[in-house]
């Protein structure tokens, strides 16, 4: 079994999005330092949060090295192919065939012979059942998404095997136990149906990991040989490649024959199926209802790994184009894998409100009106946001309305809190924020009355206030940020910082009273020329003393020099 789950993330690709868990219909996420990541005890791999996945972070767990390792082993590996094929690849059964076969594997057969016995044995359990309500198993998720999360509903599964399954069966039936199955579809949950089942399924491609080993191998169909051996075996699938278009598994029935007192009914998407058994009460049935179900909007047609590009009515048309019915349909099923399912809830806990209360404060909510059941966190409602905090699943900053509060508290305390006024106008140079400071500096003579005000300064024209307004126009129109050093204004100076916001729209600007400074600086600046002046006098002073001295002794020493050179001269003679 493979210890990776079919879904995981790229943890450093995935950052404050928390559109998986909007995505995700039985909130199987985690998040944790802004990062999700999958639970995998609740997740039932409907793919959902991969196609949803805005970066990419989502990811399938990517098997080919699995099969190749197969290959390797020298096994004979037979493909277990699902009927959606034919709607997705623009080939012919030869050449789909002898890609496969270019690949290393040894034959190729239809999931669809599986369906088809499928439907033969469902068919014989609604013919001989009582009334009451009947769920396929075909669909490993709903399978999961009942046993998990409907779990009342478990004992209404159809007691067999998905047509995967059973299919892989009855190829090891036929040509030995030692072989090896691989099934290759549009669907996630076949990896853990693949898990789960090593005995009959090796391994669970996805067409997508299908192609990307195609294009690995630089294979060329138009320079492959194809052959009469090129074909699906045992036989080709007949009325079994309908399943995977909505409603596909019914039709099979209606062509074995069914009682008259047997209702079908199709319901595709998770939602849809939750909304179809809430509120029924299936122990009141008074007929046989039986309810084809599948993950997937629309069936596997639509699957998270479908890997084509094709509106959805095209691939129906091409699947429908390419089936084949039979005259006489066996009424007994060739081979059955008989699987009796047992609920597996996942546990809902019962928080007090205490409990509750207390998570709810930790993302701003104290009264009713503060749970404004946004949706932005990704949960329904913030109540469940605050469950998920109580579970561990969730984090504070997944709520965008108290985030946002916080950081207005925060910005508005710190504009409050600086000594320096700072001001933000917008495109029409009107004032959109300023803190006291600000009041204070550039509306001495009305500062009561705008501090008064809920609103302060807010939508006066700047120009009317500062005479600075020239700054903020040059700013909103170049985009630049600009540097204004010792601006006066009534008897003071000033070091303006003006910069953008936001484009064209918003700047802002820091203005700080620079007065005391300068007249201070000018201070010590005049202080240092009166010691310098000193200092140079001084020197100058010192200098000339020494030039004075230095004349003084070069004549002496001239002297002596003189002197000393005459005696010399008389000795000589």
């Amino acid at each position: 079994m493979n210890n990776l789950y079919p879904v995981y993330t790229l943890k450093q690709e995935c950052h404050d999005c928390y559109k998986c868990i909007r995505e995700c219909h039985v909130k199987a996420i985690k998040i944790e330092n802004g990062s999700a990541s999958v639970l995998n005890d609740k997740c039932i791999a409907c793919g959902h949060c991969v196609i949803a996945c805005p970066s990419g972070a989502k990811r399938v767990r990517n098997d080919i090295d699995k099969v190749k390792t197969l290959l390797t082993a020298q096994k004979k590996i037979y493909v277990s192919l699902a009927p959606s094929w034919a709607g997705v690849y623009e080939l012919s059964i030869q050449q789909m065939v002898a890609i496969l076969k270019k690949l290393g594997f040894y034959a190729i057969s239809e999931t669809a012979l599986g369906a088809q016995e499928v439907s033969i044995k469902c068919a014989q359990i609604l013919n001989n059942g009582a009334n009451g309500l009947y769920i396929s198993s075909a669909c490993p998720v709903i399978v999961d998404y009942i046993k998990y999360y409907k779990p009342e509903f478990t004992e209404n599964i159809t007691p067999i095997a998905s047509p995967a399954l059973t299919h892989a069966k009855i190829l090891k039936e036929t040509y030995g136990n030692e072989i090896a199955v691989v099934f290759i579809g549009p669907c996630i949950g076949k990896k853990n149906e693949s898990d789960r089942h090593p005995d009959l399924i090796d391994a669970a491609l996805t067409f997508e990991e299908l192609n990307l080993w195609i294009n690995d191998e630089f294979i060329n169909i138009n320079e492959l040989e194809i052959n009469e051996q090129d074909k699906f075996i045992p036989d080709f699938a007949y009325e079994g490649a309908l399943y995977p278009i909505e409603g596909g598994m019914n039709e099979t029935m209606k062509q074995i024959g069914l009682n008259k007192d047997i209702t079908l009914i199709n319901v595709s998407s998770l939602p849809s199926f939750e909304k179809a058994l809430t509120g029924l009460e299936k122990n009141n049935l008074n007929k046989k209802i039986f309810v084809e179900a599948l993950a997937c909007d629309g069936g596997c047609i639509n699957g998270p790994c479908i890997a084509s590009t094709k509106a959805s009515i095209a691939v129906t048309a091409d699947i429908l184009s390419k089936i084949k019915y039979r005259e006489n349909i066996p009424k007994e099923p060739k081979v059955v894998v008989d699987i009796p399912y047992k609920a597996n809830p996942v546990s809902k806990e019962e928080f007090s409100l205490e409990e509750l209360t207390e998570a709810m404060k930790k993302i701003g909510k104290t009264t009713e009106a503060d749970e404004l059941n946004c949706g932005g966190c990704g949960y329904s409602t913030c109540r469940d946001l605050a469950q998920a905090l109580i579970r561990g699943e969730a984090e504070p900053s997944m709520c965008i309305s108290y985030m946002r509060k916080t950081a207005m508290k925060k910005a508005a305390k710190m504009l409050r809190c600086m000594p320096s006024a700072v001001v933000m106008v917008d495109k029409n140079l009107n004032i959109l924020e300023a803190n006291d400071a600000f009041m204070r500096t550039f509306c001495a003579d009305m500062y009561e009355i705008f501090a008064s005000r809920p609103e302060g300064v807010t939508g006066a024209a700047i120009e009317r206030l500062t005479p600075f307004a020239d700054i903020f126009k040059n700013t909103l129109k170049t985009g630049q940020d600009i540097h204004k050093e010792h601006f006066p204004h009534e008897n003071k100076l000033y070091d303006i910082n003006a910069f953008t916001i936001e484009s064209g729209e918003i700047a802002g600007a820091v203005i700080t009273d620079v007065t005391k400074s300068e007249m201070d600086r000018e201070k010590i600046a005049r202080r240092a020329r009166e010691v310098i002046s000193k200092n140079i006098a001084t020197v100058q002073d010192i200098a000339c003393l020494l030039g004075e001295h230095m004349v003084e002794t070069e004549l002496l020493l001239s002297s002596i020099a003189e002197d000393f050179e005459t005696t010399q001269e008389k000795e000589g003679e």
